[in-house]
């Protein structure tokens, strides 16, 4: 540690700190543009220069190295001259814009202006002007404005993993710009946003929408992933405004992915469910909430009375509030049945009731960036968990080696020191392979249920690659992905990959669906004592289903499956937000409030409890959804459905230690290949934009390249030997059905395989998202 002095002021800092940081420490606040705790320094704007003892001219304090001893001066006059004159050299091309500029109210620029500028400039000549740029539907351009702090750029090199914007030409013809007119495709672009001090980078869909000072600000927290994202949501009028990131350094420190960001466009859409409806004689009618509840009550007792309770099945969406899956898994079991599920998308489901506690990620979320060595297995990482992704890409900067085995080789931008591509049918196998090297290289013992499959496995170079990337350091991790868990043997994958994490001395976790997938567990909102799973109730229709914040066709594992089921339901008790499908399936419409209309808590992957309450009134005759389960428990005479509130459901289910109850061992699980398949195997992603209700409703992220139409991605030697051009249209058969699909050659993807992404309608006829496909031409 050295001591210096700030202002008169004495401070302990540690060596190689800089001036900036060592004033933030005594809360001392220095100008500045360039300058980002979280982004490498640039010391480009010059606005942070200080006045260092001994030193002839003004430094940048945030490029100026503490040394001991040193005395600085933030406000002397020779600080403030140099401040000034860099102020006066920023607003000589700067526009006189600030009235109609989105910026106005939280400019930096405009701030520091009243503190550091003239009240007139000394530069009379003609103001430079550069053309706008189109950089997509989410970020809007006044590249006038820009004052070349390079933070965009920064964060695109550093943070997203990807340098789509840099900076072309010199002097005063420097431009900020994307390689050739391309747009901002990241899953974090948004954060430029943020990041930008003036009006050049605004929010496209937000533009012109309201003023800073018009909107309350309030805090909420992210239902679409598992990470649990803190959110700040401004309101005005009671509409949501405007999504940015609060700031959780734990958590997703300052930044959000765009799905997050843009996600609120949805609560507006067209289709929104704001009134209770009954069909009668094929016509829907709205009726008031004590009309739709009766006619729930009496025809779920109906079916019971006529079929049995186990003819009454329960979906629920995996990002529904734990207080929402407590009690309405404790409605379901009232009734009498057990049939109740949130895993929609899994298969495979032989875990089930040798799990000693609910699956989480096996270690803090801030601990991903610190990991020395970490093997992600079965996971489209970069679009199915942006900012955990983000973690490993810091991790890798520190020196960390980042390996994967999977299905394809897409580009997580993030450098690899080894990877395994495989087949679906071929994971299990390559897991094992990755085992037995690691057996090789420590000469331990492998558990008995890994041990055949161990034993025949043939440890290949890319496999020892893993293996030897796998054991660098001392904080490792192995975790499994989406795709691990959806697969059909997922439960070898698990057993698998956590032997490989006992060996290896390493962590071993799950990253996680959604913002449910551990208050799944935490709720009992699944099948306890022989009820049935999601995949047995579409594969043995009910005579009644209730349906909770689900779109089953998009949500679901088999979407022909779910929309088969629920066309010969007697009937189906639809509770959501939107519309959608529901009107063809369903027989009643229950109007169920969205995230921001209701109050709730997710657990997050780390075992997180973070509850958040409504930020704007419920739309229409819209009701929160413990409510609403909490009426039918007592309109059904059911016990303990007195909850006068969220908080009060939150500490039923969550009473206790909650890190007591996460555990991601098994007991009695045995481990199988996986079948082998004979033709095109399906591998199915779910793009970033189309994995929940709200985000497939947001206009500007449907715009973007993300959400563009599913493609049948084959690698071009399967294209060749198919006797198929890349481009051209072809008919994708499954068992089930055929689609017309564009081709496209994509080398990432196994031979033998075929890419096609789910939970699109356009997809949703061909069925399982694992599968075998055939292909022919349109």
């Amino acid at each position: 540690m050295l001591e210096i002095e700030i202002d008169g002021q004495k401070v302990e800092v540690a060596a190689g700190s800089t001036v900036m940081e060592a004033a933030h420490k005594i809360g001392k606040h220095i100008p500045h543009f360039c300058y980002h705790k979280k982004l490498s320094i640039a010391a480009n704007c010059r606005m942070c220069l200080v006045d260092v003892e001994k030193m002839p001219k003004a430094v940048p304090a945030c490029a100026t190295p503490v040394a001991a001893d040193m005395k600085i001066s933030t406000g002397s006059e020779k600080a403030v001259k140099a401040q000034k004159a860099v102020m006066e050299f920023l607003l000589i091309n700067h526009p006189l814009d600030c009235p109609i500029c989105d910026q106005g109210g939280e400019c930096q620029l405009q701030d520091l202006a009243v503190g550091y500028g003239a009240s007139g400039s000394r530069y009379q000549e003609e103001k430079r002007v550069v053309f706008n740029k189109n950089l997509g539907p989410l970020i809007n351009t006044d590249m006038t404005r820009c004052i070349h702090c390079s933070r965009c750029v920064r964060f695109g090199q550093e943070i997203s993993g990807v340098m789509e914007l840099g900076i072309a030409n010199r002097g005063e013809h420097s431009e900020v710009m994307a390689f050739v007119d391309r747009s901002v495709d990241s899953e974090l672009s948004g954060n430029a946003i943020d990041l930008c001090p003036v009006g050049a980078l605004t929010s496209k869909p937000f533009r012109f929408g309201a003023r800073s000072w018009e909107m309350a600000r309030r805090k909420s927290v992210s239902p679409h992933d598992s990470l649990g994202a803190n959110l700040q949501v401004q309101v005005k009028h009671d509409k949501v405004m405007r999504v940015l990131p609060l700031e959780n350094e734990d958590v997703n420190e300052c930044w959000i992915s765009d799905k997050e960001r843009f996600s609120y466009e949805g609560l507006q859409a067209p289709d929104r469910l704001t009134e209770p409806q009954i069909k009668h004689g094929g016509v829907w009618h709205k009726v008031d909430w004590q009309t739709a509840l009766d006619y729930v009550v009496r025809t779920l007792n109906d079916i019971k009375s006529d079929h049995g309770a186990e003819q009454i099945g329960a979906l629920l969406s995996p990002h529904s509030t734990v207080e929402e899956m407590f009690l309405a898994q404790k409605l379901v079991r009232g009734i009498g049945s057990d049939n109740i599920d949130s895993r929609l998308r899994q298969i495979d489901f032989r875990l089930d009731g040798k799990r000693a506690g609910a699956p989480w990620l096996g270690m803090p979320v801030a601990a991903l960036s610190t990991l020395d060595a970490a093997l992600v297995v079965g996971s489209f990482l970069r679009k199915d968990h942006p900012l955990l992704a983000q973690r490993l890409r810091q991790a890798q900067r520190r020196g960390g080696k980042i390996s994967r085995v999977n299905a394809v080789a897409d580009d997580w931008l993030v450098p690899l020191a080894a990877e395994v591509i495989a087949a679906p049918d071929q994971m299990a196998v390559s897991l094992a392979a990755v085992l037995a090297a690691l057996v090789e290289k420590t000469g331990a013992t492998v558990i008995a249920e890994c041990a055949e499959l161990a034993g025949k496995a043939v440890a290949s170079d890319a496999a020892r690659a893993v293996a030897t990337a796998l054991l660098t350091g001392e904080q490792r991790a192995v975790l499994l992905g989406n795709f691990a868990v959806q697969h059909p043997n997922a439960t070898s994958l698990q057993i698998l990959a956590a032997e490989i994490a006992r060996i290896a001395g390493a962590g071993f976790g799950f990253l996680g669906e959604s913002a449910g997938s551990v208050g799944t567990y935490l709720s009992k909102a699944l099948p306890l004592s022989g009820g049935m799973n999601v995949a047995q109730m579409l594969a043995s229709p009910r005579k009644a289903y209730i349906l909770l914040g689900v779109e089953p066709e998009l949500d679901c594992a088999d979407g022909a499956a779910a929309q088969a089921a629920l066309a010969q339901a007697t009937s189906v008790i639809y509770m959501g937000s939107f519309v959608g499908k529901a009107a063809e399936y369903s027989d009643v419409m229950l109007p169920i409030a969205p995230f921001s209309e209701t109050s709730g808590s997710f657990v997050n992957t780390e075992g997180r409890a973070q509850s958040f309450s409504a930020v704007v009134k419920p739309l229409g005759e819209t009701r929160p959804a413990w409510k609403v389960l909490r009426v039918l428990g007592n309109l059904f005479g059911l016990d303990d459905f007195d909850q006068e509130s969220s908080e009060t459901a939150r500490d039923e289910v969550l009473a206790g230690d909650i890190a007591s109850r996460l555990n991601n061992a098994v007991i009695g699980a045995v481990v199988s290949q996986d079948a082998v398949a004979a033709g095109l195997q399906r591998i199915a992603d779910v793009p970033i934009y189309f994995a929940d209700p709200l985000v497939r409703r947001a206009p500007s992220l449907q715009k973007t390249r993300d959400a563009a139409l599913p493609l049948a991605r084959l690698n071009p030697a399967t294209l060749a030997q198919l006797g198929i051009e890349s481009g051209q249209d072809v008919k994708v058969i499954s068992s089930q059905s055929r689609v017309q699909l564009r081709s496209r050659a994509d080398a990432s993807v196994p031979q033998g395989c075929m890419r096609v992404s789910a939970a699109h309608a356009s997809t949703v006829a061909l069925g399982a998202m694992f599968g075998e496909l055939s292909v022919e031409l349109a």
